[in-house]
């Protein structure tokens, strides 16, 4: 799990839904990619770290 994506989420109020409309991807194609199942393309992963104000790259890392 990407426990710093979820972290992040959380902190931002964001429900999974909320936060995957926003993206424009589904909730379970976002679910996917919390649990480190899939990894979001480049500019997926620089929207989600734009919606979440997130700069670091560590926000992917599993663990």
């Amino acid at each position: 799990m990407r426990k710093k994506l979820k972290e992040m989420r959380t902190k931002s109020g964001l429900t999974q839904d909320k936060l995957s409309k926003e993206l424009g991807i589904s909730r379970a194609s976002y679910t996917n990619i919390e649990l480190g199942l899939k990894n979001p393309s480049l500019s997926l992963a620089i929207k989600i770290k734009a919606v979440l104000n997130y700069s670091n790259d560590d926000i992917f890392l599993n663990g």
